[in-house]
């Protein structure tokens, strides 16, 4: 999975507001390049913080698309001003293992092997394991083994990753 990592600038805590203003930079930059926004993190790491960039698109992405996205963003970011102290700034393809985070996501994916993550127990349990067949209503739908089918509402996901094969 590329990386690339560029020291720029970065602020407390990420709060709701930041995240989307990052989101709504970030976003137009990976449509105009083909791509779609995946994920995005902004968080302290070790001395520093770090804003994370995923990014897919038909295809996989290329090297040279996570070095053109992370020109422009941080181009961008730095006019911008919205992070005022010093960041790492990654972009890269979510991997094998990509997180599921939108209902389109998980209507894209139903077939697909997925671990799934709650807040608070559904049915008596947090971690599923089980092949998603994607979604009803405000539900993402999950057949463990057995069969059976489990409903887990969207709003109750923490994490949710495809599972690589294997």
């Amino acid at each position: 999975m590329p990386t690339f990592s560029f020291v720029e600038a970065a602020v407390g805590r990420p709060d709701a507001s930041l995240l989307e203003q990052l989101r709504a930079v970030v976003d137009p930059v990976l449509r105009g390049e083909g791509c779609e926004l995946v994920d995005l993190e902004y968080r302290r790491e070790g001395r520093g913080r770090v804003l994370r960039i995923f990014m897919d698109k038909p295809g996989g992405v290329r090297l040279a698309d996570c070095q053109r996205v992370s020109e422009q963003v941080g181009d961008i970011l730095d006019v911008e001003n919205l992070i005022p102290h010093a960041y790492t700034l990654e972009v890269s393809s979510p991997g094998l293992e990509r997180p599921l985070t939108r209902p389109e996501d998980f209507l894209r994916f139903a077939g697909r092997a997925v671990r799934v993550s709650t807040f608070a127990p559904v049915e008596g349990q947090r971690h599923f394991a089980g092949t998603l067949r994607g979604c009803e209503g405000e539900a993402v739908l999950l057949e463990l083994a057995g069969p059976r089918l489990i409903r887990i509402p969207h709003g109750a996901i923490s994490r949710a990753r495809l599972q690589f094969p294997g």
